[in-house]
């Protein structure tokens, strides 16, 4: 079964307290925290303050996704407001191995996320240094857009890679992910599923989670 990692970017902002307290009844692992600055990414999200009080209310794990410039600035601090994996992207990292290898000095689980333009094949030199690639299946920077079918090969090719490379890395997609197309991804080689509006606008988000986790 597939881990589940609502993205708090489709939660109900005023209510955020709620929503985690959601998630901490749901059978969700992963709180998915988009963070973005409005260069990297054509939209502004949230940043280390909203992330500490998160931490207050979880002992889940806190996924944190960086779609900013110049990530490696940041490493301490996120690791100090709660992240327990950021994921940094392959297009902001000129030097990626150095970015991971900080990202796990500071006692992180290292994440590479790839833009839907962007080719699995250049992350073959550092797939072993890489605890979870993030798939995006959308284009980064804002929740509810249409899922890009060519994922699913992108999937299987990453896959077959960690797979030779006799790696242990995670496959966690992120955009658009829904009921419908839950189980193919998983039987492409996903192994963590983000999903924000597909929970938060759902009738009954825990369900949603549980139909996600059993696809």
């Amino acid at each position: 079964m597939p881990i589940i990692a609502p993205s708090l970017l489709a939660a109900d902002f005023l209510h955020l307290g709620a929503a985690c307290t959601m998630l901490n009844e749901s059978e969700a692992e992963w709180f998915h925290l988009d963070v973005m600055d409005g260069s990297f990414v054509p939209n502004i999200s949230y940043g280390l303050p909203i992330i500490e009080q998160i931490k207050k209310t979880t002992s889940k794990v806190l996924d944190v996704h960086l779609m900013i410039v110049h990530p490696e600035k940041y490493i301490a601090d996120f690791k100090k407001a709660g992240a327990d994996v950021l994921t940094v992207h392959y297009e902001a990292c000129p030097h990626l191995h150095s970015t991971l290898q900080l990202i796990k000095a500071q006692g992180m689980k290292a994440g590479v996320a790839i833009n839907p333009h962007t080719s699995v094949e250049l992350l073959k030199d550092v797939i072993q240094d890489i605890d979870v690639v993030c798939v995006m299946s959308v284009n980064p920077g804002f929740g509810g857009q249409k899922f890009i079918e060519h994922t699913y090969e992108k999937v299987s090719a990453l896959k077959n890679m960690i797979t030779l490379a006799n790696a242990s890395t995670l496959i966690e997609i992120d955009g658009g992910v829904t009921e419908h197309n839950a189980a193919k991804l998983v039987k492409a080689g996903a192994d963590v599923l983000v999903a924000g509006t597909t929970v938060f606008k759902a009738a009954d988000p825990k369900a949603m989670i549980v139909t996600l986790k059993h696809c």
